[in-house]
């Protein structure tokens, strides 16, 4: 896999009382409190011996929803405020962080000890983790890709799926449009020295400028705050790296018609890693798929679409038609 900060890459291949009760003794649960957000509690979770990072927001006893990061960012950019709005529309929100992110179990730089099968098998643990029989999927970029696959190969676990600024993550022979031009260049040219932290921040912010593309104003000052929290949090910041390296593992089988959950597809019209035309092939191929254009946005979410996002999420979510084996 190719990097995917907040997102894809160049393409991507193919809770009841007695659950929460079941949840606190099959984890290992550590409280670490963050100074920069002392009100929110994130939690340690042990998966076979893998250390996860979790956080949740909401009412337990709301429709669940899990939040599923691209590769190669941690689950800060599924932003503190935008993870609020959704718990205050009557969800259950969680988040966690990937492996060789945020606090999560890292590996040495360039030796990833895992697969992205890995890190779709985390997304049901997760899950697992929690007392979590079946939640809603909001993936984005690369989490978009996983998402699609917990829905083939764990299809009891969906309620349903949100995908946003992803592209199908199965093989199929499509006549898809690139990146475009800027992003390509970017890619291509950019020199970061992974053993510098301030080299990586400016890297970053950079990618992110990049991924908003150049029909709205950005906010260097949001997104160099948010990359700078990021990197100062991570155990080891160079160890997002080792997403790059990742082998695919065992693809899933299966054609995204074989997708039961009900699926909202949401994309920006000024996407430069995966032009809108991804979108639509999304929403063309997963059965009563619908497709939410957002004008001139990016790759990823933006603050400016919150409003937008939480609000067609929580229409999405009102029902929990689609539970299917």
């Amino acid at each position: 896999m190719r990097d995917l900060r907040n997102g894809g890459a160049d393409e991507l291949r193919a809770f009841t009382a007695s659950d929460r009760q079941r949840c606190r003794r099959r984890t290992e649960a550590v409280e670490i409190v963050d100074k920069r957000r002392s009100n929110v509690a994130e939690r340690m979770i042990d998966v076979s011996g893998v250390q996860l990072c979790l956080e949740s927001f909401g009412d337990p006893a709301d429709p669940p929803i899990l939040l599923i990061m691209g590769v190669g960012a941690s689950m800060l950019w599924w932003e503190e405020g935008f993870c609020r709005r959704l718990a205050g529309g009557g969800r259950l929100v969680i988040r966690y962080d990937h492996r060789d992110t945020g606090r999560s179990v890292t590996y040495e730089p360039g030796r990833p000890a895992y697969s992205g099968t890995d890190l779709v098998a985390d997304a049901v643990a997760v899950l697992d983790a929690c007392g979590t029989p079946a939640a809603h999927l909001v993936g984005v970029s690369a989490g978009g890709a996983f998402a699609q696959l917990v829905a083939l190969d764990f299809p009891k676990r969906v309620l349903s799926l949100v995908l946003i600024s992803t592209s199908p993550a199965t093989p199929g022979g499509r006549d898809l449009p690139p990146p475009n031009e800027a992003f390509e260049r970017f890619v291509s040219t950019v020199e970061v020295d992974w053993s510098d932290r301030e080299s990586v921040i400016q890297y970053l912010v950079g990618y992110q400028r990049v991924l908003a593309a150049d029909r709205r104003p950005f906010d260097e000052r949001a997104a160099r705050d948010l990359v700078h929290r990021d990197v100062e949090r991570a155990r080891d910041f160079r160890a997002a790296q080792n997403h790059d390296l990742l082998e695919e593992g065992e693809p899933s089988h299966k054609p995204l018609s074989s997708i039961t959950a009900p699926t909202l597809v949401i994309h920006g019209t000024a996407d430069p890693m995966f032009p809108v035309e991804h979108g639509a092939a999304l929403a063309e191929e997963i059965p009563g798929a619908r497709l939410v254009t957002l004008d001139g946005a990016g790759h990823g979410v933006d603050r400016a679409d919150w409003e937008a996002i939480v609000r067609a999420v929580v229409n999405h979510t009102a029902t929990d038609e689609g539970v299917e084996g």
